[in-house]
């Protein structure tokens, strides 16, 4: 009996998607949970397993195509598996006679399918580019599933492992012994390099734009037109919180297993001043003002393709090791694609930190229905004024863009103040949040 292959539910706002790859063709057999379809949305990459057991029997949606929650991607055919005969698994010496007479061709490339689905969808697009073949790279994802870090590793080890081209000893230049050196040449007049003719080397190259690209652009178009967008600024003396990471790193790696960044220490200035400033944890329904009393803090990730913003669930309850662990968890997994709408969905306050990247200074922008986003910056030394003396210290310079329909320029101001104080002061963060 033939079952429909549906556009699954994509998760909390999502309604649509693109045909990224198909990684079966018609025709092929296929297991009940086979992966048989990528699928593009805006935040992560699905995919579609088979409904059934059985064979491809019909493709509805090819790459490429836009589809919506619910349409039929294709069909997988029950009836046609039923009849097809079962494949003989065939022993050690047939397995030679029939590689040896040509026909282990097919196992292996059954067996290169076989790893491609075990295989992220950030991964085989990276192998894909790279051709890499997957099946001559180990996994150490969940089940032995291939990320896209385990193929960044193959690569690299590929390009460290290729020859270098033999140095060419240049001839020694046959000489007489009784002939006289010539005169050294007049130097011929230099002449100009040709122009070049107009339009020589200015090509252009036309890439369609993913799904996360334009919903990113769009989202944040929105972000500027739909709410009413400042930013205030303030630095932050990271003196004393490098101080205390340069004594702590050691034995806080060695009993926890992660480092201790900063990025800990600003979630729990954050929340500390999201107790003060409730409005700043709020977000606009219609005429109605929403209260958040739960603090899920969004952390903004770099990932290929676009930013996005797993989300620390009730961040108030997390100590110092498990926010350090749970961003680590993030940035692994958007590195190899494994993030699942349920990590980006909600969050209250967002934090993003583009001093990773270098940036001095930005104005980030809004995460809606977030009504504020903090900005971190690159830490650098800087002279300041100090009880009336010229120090140089550890500074960063901070940025809080909120939207104004809710949040007024002295709370924000004040939300960012506290926040500075509590950073500026560890023992007072530790003790008081």
């Amino acid at each position: 009996m033939p079952s429909n292959i549906i556009v699954p539910e994509l998760g909390e706002s999502i309604v649509d998607a693109r045909v990224a790859r198909w990684l079966k063709k018609p025709g092929d057999p296929v297991v009940a949970g086979d992966p048989l379809v990528e699928l593009e949305t805006d935040k992560i990459d699905v995919e579609v397993a088979a409904p059934q057991a059985g064979v491809l029997a019909r493709i509805d949606r090819q790459d490429g195509e836009d589809v919506k929650i619910g349409e039929v991607l294709g069909i997988v055919d029950a009836a046609t598996s039923a009849a097809a005969p079962a494949p003989v698994q065939p022993s050690d010496a047939a397995a030679r006679e029939a590689q040896a007479a040509g026909g282990g061709e097919a196992q292996a490339v059954r067996g290169a399918d076989d790893t491609s689905a075990r295989a992220t969808p950030s991964a085989r697009k990276l192998a894909r580019q790279h051709q890499v073949d997957l099946s001559s790279v180990a996994g150490t994802g969940d089940g032995g599933r291939v990320t896209r870090r385990d193929v960044e590793s193959a690569i690299d080890g590929r390009q460290k492992a290729a020859p270098a081209p033999p140095a060419r000893t240049p001839e020694p230049p046959a000489t007489r012994p009784e002939a006289r050196p010539a005169p050294p040449a007049a130097p011929a007049p230099a002449t100009p390099a040709p122009r070049p003719e107009r339009g020589e080397g200015r090509t252009e190259r036309r890439v369609r734009m993913s799904r996360r690209r334009l919903t990113i652009a769009r989202r944040l178009v929105e972000a500027q037109h739909n709410a009413a967008m400042l930013t205030t600024f303030n630095e932050v003396d990271m003196t004393a919180v490098m101080q205390l990471r340069e004594r702590r790193k050691q034995a806080f790696k060695d009993r926890y297993g992660v480092g201790l960044g900063i990025a800990s220490f600003f979630v729990k200035a954050s929340v500390g001043a999201l107790r003060e400033f409730p409005q700043i944890n709020a977000e606009i329904q219609g005429d109605e003002i929403v209260f958040k009393e739960y603090y899920d803090v969004g952390i903004a990730v770099g990932a290929e393709g676009g930013l996005v913003v797993p989300v620390l669930r009730d961040a108030d309850r997390r100590s110092f090791a498990e926010i350090e662990l749970g961003i680590r968890d993030f940035a692994k997994r958007a590195g190899d694609g494994s993030l699942t709408l349920e990590d980006l969905k909600g969050g209250t306050f967002t934090i993003t930190n583009g001093g990773v990247f270098g940036s001095l200074l930005s104005t980030p922008i809004l995460n809606p229905p977030q009504v504020a986003i903090l900005g971190l910056h690159k830490i650098e030394d800087r002279p300041v004024a100090v009880k009336g003396q010229v120090e140089v210290r550890l500074m960063m310079y901070v940025a809080l863009s909120y939207d104004h329909r809710l949040v007024d320029g002295r709370e924000s101001v004040q939300f960012l103040a506290r926040v500075k104080e509590l950073v500026e002061d560890p023992a007072a963060l530790l003790l008081e949040v």
